[in-house]
């Protein structure tokens, strides 16, 4: 990909919306906004699914809160679904957002194995209302979403490029994260208003998705059950930590692509997609490892814990793949920054994280 002229944004005193707020990414990236910027309001919305426990994302509403009450900027929280027009029309209509982040999406491969049509409510009829929204939205400046690794498929080429072609998507999540970038480009194209995708690599950390296999080999090795370990644990996956991803969609926000004419004389679209991701790819079994040492470490599970008993492998899942590797080149050449937190550094947050939130 080459080199794309930015647009350099303030995100001081304007309205930011970010969706999918008592998520995992958005929750942590509503804290930093609240951090860093002055006399800005930052709309958070999230319609609250089962899909990850409700507590959890109570927590990460506490959490934002919390930052509210330090912070130099506003916050407001609307209970909501994005698939819902009304709504997210009268939103628009009344705040004017200068950049808006979606992150709201129903996640997860397996998932939409059984459940295809909460994929088609949240991750298309939403995703088409909110770009719906900010072409009409004279005040918009970026409109900034997650897309995923999943659109690389069984990509064989590593590592995964944002010049590689993905037509070739093996979940219907994949297809749904593809389609955004398709729908973001056709609007970037007509309307000439600026849209950047990022592509996350395998997030985790604190109060993260509990759907996630750190976290759910912890709840399961603390319950004393077995944690299967797919592919016999031939799996590489390239893990972002979270501030890493937060760091990357801050910087992101701030720089727009430039909107610029063609020879034709018509609008070049401002349109971009990033890959954020580690950069390396862990050895799912190195990882497991690491894992382990974390839980004892942090006394989530005793030091004689007897991990062997309770490892089962099992062949590959549907939907899933082997590896996935992340070049982020094209972010570090246009925003100056890679990801850089390892994973016994992350791990280690985590258990000490989950040692405290479950007590």
């Amino acid at each position: 990909m080459e080199r794309i002229e930015k647009q350099q944004l303030d995100l001081n005193g304007k309205n930011i919306l970010v969706t999918g707020a008592a998520g995992f990414i958005g929750s942590y990236l509503a804290r930093r906004l609240l951090k860093e910027t002055t006399a800005a309001t930052i709309i958070g919305i999230d319609c609250l699914t089962d899909y990850n426990p409700i507590e959890l994302k109570e927590w990460r509403l506490e959490q934002i809160d919390k930052a509210a009450e330090n912070s130099a900027s506003a916050w407001k929280f609307v209970k909501g679904d994005i698939a819902d027009k009304e709504l997210i029309d009268s939103l628009f209509t009344e705040y004017k957002f200068a950049v808006v982040v979606n992150l709201a999406a129903q996640a997860g491969v397996r998932y939409s194995i059984e459940h295809p049509e909460t994929y088609i409510h949240s991750n298309l009829i939403g995703f088409y209302n909110l770009l719906e929204a900010a072409r009409h939205d004279e005040a918009i400046e970026h409109f900034v979403y997650a897309s995923s690794s999943s659109v690389y498929g069984g990509n064989k080429k590593i590592p995964f490029s944002t010049d590689d072609k993905v037509d070739n998507p093996v979940s219907l999540y994949a297809a749904t994260k593809k389609s955004n970038e398709l729908m973001a480009h056709s609007y970037s194209k007509l309307y000439n208003f600026p849209t950047t995708g990022l592509r996350f690599f395998t997030v985790y950390g604190p109060a993260g998705r509990t759907d996630m296999f750190y976290f759910s080999a912890t709840n399961n090795l603390k319950a004393g059950n077995t944690i299967k370990i797919f592919n016999y644990g031939n799996c590489k996956r390239d893990f972002t930590y979270i501030d890493d991803i937060v760091e990357g969609v801050y910087r992101v926000m701030k720089g727009a692509p430039k909107k610029e004419t063609g020879e034709d004389g018509l609008p070049v679209p401002p349109y971009a997609v990033y890959n954020i991701g580690g950069g390396t790819p862990e050895n799912l079994l190195d990882y497991i490892d690491t894992l382990q040492h974390a839980l004892v470490d942090s006394g989530v599970l005793p030091q004689d814990y007897d991990f062997e008993a309770h490892k089962e492998l099992v062949p590959m899942q549907p939907g899933d793949v082997p590896v996935t590797y992340a070049d982020s080149s094209a972010l570090e050449r246009d925003y100056d920054f890679r990801p850089a937190i390892g994973i016994k550094e992350g791990l280690s947050n985590f258990a000490k994280w989950y040692k405290q939130f479950y007590r």
